[in-house]
């Protein structure tokens, strides 16, 4: 009996060392996979560049620690380093995937001038962050990206929806740290951002005076009560909604978007906006639902033009009205009254003042609307950064201006 216990003992002893060694080897192999997976994320960090050929364009992406990517053409000579940085910013819930095709496009026209970076901090539900706390991480992707490319001499933006009020805040921080810096003499000049010549900024259906105003938001139909509705649920957008439907007051401070049109000491909204050479609005005057034509465009709903006016361009169908000429540059009087509605006096005066700050600069009004020939689908600005049709009218415009892109 001794004997026999002795052996279960033993068979039991036996079991449990080969169940410790099937552990043990199992956790050898865990560390085995945990090492090669180390080494393999270690050697996709090193390889900071890397060739792209979709939408029928090569390009050569470079990728920094971060994850950010700048694109610049793949026929650029190594010898010749672009000097214009063009920065795309999409819009609510968005991506920088959504301009890759732009990019490709203004790569595909300036193969040895520009360098395109898509703003990879501000994608998905990081939108509802609110304009201030995206404007800030696109400015410091903005000055990674200089550092990385030290031959840059020139800078312009490019924002899509929500992604053109991110720009006007990033600008101004770059602008900022620019007029104050005196450590760095290149970027004491007022002209400058980031300490690169201000070119271009242009914005693709972007609410620039908000989205609280009266008929701001075709999809709400005029309609006062479901404007209310909208006003006292914006928090369901985050800060983002606050500050599109102007309900940020703070500390007796007024909206975000309401100081974002005159300089502050801390933040020189107006003096950043103002130093680029060139300022266009693309508008879309049929069938966006979301950003109405008058905020988009900046006008007064009084002074938008009437739709069957509007003359299409035989270049560029997708364009209604379009002021391929710089000597067609608008200039707003602030002369004109304002319309009070009755849904609030209140925000119908922060959008008038919004209005008269903005259009003491020169803007290129560009509106947008047209058919798409296979499919009679109207096509609109608002998807101009995700859809290829939008993009071709948009940029076959901008390209008719070689003088701020080269």
């Amino acid at each position: 009996m001794e004997s026999e216990k002795n052996s279960q003992k033993v068979g039991n002893f036996k079991r449990s060392d080969e169940a410790a060694n099937q552990v043990k080897n199992k956790k050898k192999k865990k560390m085995m996979m945990m090492m090669k997976k180390g080494k393999r994320s270690l050697i996709l960090k090193k390889l900071s560049c890397f060739r792209s050929s979709d939408y029928g364009f090569p390009t050569i992406d470079e990728v920094d620690g971060d994850g950010n990517v700048d694109m610049k053409s793949a026929s650029t000579d190594n010898k010749h380093s672009p000097t214009h940085l063009v920065v795309m910013v999409n819009g609510l819930i968005g991506s920088a995937h959504n301009w890759r095709y732009a990019a490709k496009q203004f790569l595909k026209n300036y193969p040895e001038d520009i360098i395109v970076h898509c703003n990879e901090r501000n994608s998905s539900l990081l939108t509802f962050n609110g304009v201030d706390v995206m404007g800030n991480r696109l400015a410091n992707e903005v000055t990674s990206v200089i550092k990385r490319h030290p031959n840059l001499q020139k800078i312009s933006f490019i924002g899509h929806s929500l992604g053109g009020l991110i720009a006007r805040y990033a600008i101004a921080k770059l602008y900022t740290q620019d007029s104050t810096d005196n450590s760095c003499l290149e970027c004491t000049s007022s002209d400058r951002i980031a300490g690169l010549v201000p070119m271009n900024f242009i914005t693709i259906a972007t609410p620039h005076i908000g989205t609280g105003g009266h008929k701001q938001v075709p999809m709400f139909g005029g309609s006062n009560t479901v404007e209310k509705v909208a006003h006292h649920i914006s928090w369901v957008l985050g800060r983002t909604g606050r500050h599109l439907f102007l309900t940020d007051k703070s500390h007796g401070q007024p909206p975000l978007l309401l100081r974002m049109v005159t300089d502050h000491e801390d933040l020189k909204f107006f003096s950043a906006l103002q130093s680029f050479r060139r300022h266009v609005v693309y508008a879309n005057a049929h069938f966006d639902h979301i950003v109405g034509w008058s905020t988009s465009s900046i006008r007064r709903r009084n002074e938008l033009p009437q739709r069957k006016n509007l003359v299409r361009s035989s270049k560029y169908p997708h364009i209604l009205k379009g002021e391929m000429d710089t000597t067609n540059i608008i200039k707003q009087e602030n002369s004109i009254k304002m319309q009070v509605n009755s849904f609030n006096t209140a925000r119908a005066s922060m959008e008038e003042a919004m209005i008269q700050g903005l259009t003491k600069i020169s803007w290129e009004r560009i509106d947008v609307g047209g058919r798409d020939a296979a499919g009679g689908r109207w096509l609109s600005a608002r998807f101009a950064a995700a859809g290829r049709r939008g993009d071709a009218a948009v940029l076959g415009a901008e390209q008719d201006r070689d003088f701020n892109w080269e």
